[in-house]
């Protein structure tokens, strides 16, 4: 039901010509930039996003766009295309990432930049979603397969994740799969409450990346080593391996400097001072968040901002986050919370009518 009012009021804003008002109004206000913040590229209306997006903006690599923005206005070339600058960025690096979303952006020349975690490329399946389950652990030390692990040593937690990950790559049925997490569960003593709902999901490798790469349609960044919230990272020293190494590696493979990073999960409390300091001092230009809104030339060019997109979302539900207006979003989802918490409340003989959608009919 809230996506529908979300999608109605994004239709009459779009059809209204509002929406078409407040980009002209950005436009010509002041030199904004625009970040969107992809995940996943697959079983989605990427497509569609792509078509809106490349008609109502000028989308470029994050690099290209970042230059222009912290170029003083004197110093800036004149561009005919005046539409608003986008960027279209895509974390951790799904291997659907090369089938979805690099096919569409060869098909449709549209540029894309994609944050990479190294010490995970050409690993098979994504296994930081088993990091975060050892985090939950309810013990100092685990024993697995015959090994101990300290847990409270950052290169053992990740030693522990690793040989889960190789165990969990081997199994072959789904009851196999039930029984391995739950003796995990055991192993970390953790309740078997606490279940994740990810699922390890294939990788891009080092070729696919050099493909990318090749086609000057995909550009890269660096997102850690191994993907930890950098805040939970009590040696500054592992802070910097996270942030520095990743770069570093990059840069062996690709051929080139690496100049942006993305912190993972993104937010102020996840990046924490030891963060924000490590890529500062780590020889990169920018740093990209997930803290929405748009950026400008007065923007922390550590701190800038991204607008977070899913291909399950609406086109137009898209184009009414790219005019600023995502706040109306979350006011709908928090008046809809109050509204179902006041549900509850509601006398049981009303409450059916609501269930049954026959209140709706009253006049």
């Amino acid at each position: 039901m809230l996506s529908r009012v979300q999608i109605l009021i994004a239709v009459c804003l779009y059809y209204s010509g509002l929406l078409k008002l407040v980009y002209w109004w950005l436009r010509h206000s002041r030199q904004y930039l625009v970040i969107l913040n992809y995940h996943r590229a697959a079983g989605g209306n990427l497509r569609r996003h792509l078509l809106y997006l490349s008609r109502h903006f000028r989308i470029l690599h994050l690099e290209t766009a970042l230059e222009e923005l912290y170029t003083p206005r004197k110093g800036r070339l004149q561009i005919g295309d005046q539409r608003l600058p986008l960027v279209l960025t895509f974390d951790d690096g799904y291997y659907d990432s090369s089938v979805d979303a690099f096919s569409l952006a060869c098909e449709l020349h549209i540029p894309i930049t994609i944050f990479l975690i190294p010490g995970y490329v050409g690993g098979g399946n994504s296994f930081w979603w088993l990091d975060r389950l050892v985090r939950f652990a309810q013990v100092d030390e685990a024993m697995f397969e015959g090994y101990t692990y300290r847990l409270d040593q950052q290169e053992e937690r990740k030693a522990l994740v690793q040989a889960i990950d190789a165990r969990f790559s081997h199994i072959e049925s789904e009851a196999e799969r039930e029984e391995f997490l739950v003796s995990v569960h055991k192993v970390l003593a953790m309740p078997s409450s606490k279940v994740f709902k990810e699922e390890p999901v294939p990788l891009l490798n080092w070729a696919q990346v050099q493909e990318m790469e090749e086609s000057k349609w995909v550009s890269f960044g660096s997102h850690t080593m191994y993907h930890p919230i950098l805040a939970n990272l009590t040696d500054p020293c592992e802070v910097k391996r996270e942030v520095v190494e990743s770069r570093e590696m990059l840069e062996q493979r690709l051929g080139h400097p690496i100049r942006v990073f993305a912190y993972p999960y993104g937010k102020l409390e996840h990046i924490g001072n030891k963060g924000l300091i490590a890529v500062r001092q780590g020889e990169y230009d920018w740093a990209v968040t997930t803290m929405p809104g748009f950026n400008t030339s007065r923007s922390n060019p550590y701190l800038l901002r991204r607008i977070y997109a899913d291909v399950s979302q609406h086109w137009l539900i898209i184009a009414m986050k790219m005019a600023g207006l995502g706040s109306i979003l979350s006011l709908l989802r928090r008046i809809a919370s109050h509204l179902h918490r006041q549900h509850t409340k509601v006398p049981i003989g009303v409450r059916c009518l609501i269930d049954s959608g026959r209140l709706e009919n009253l006049k």
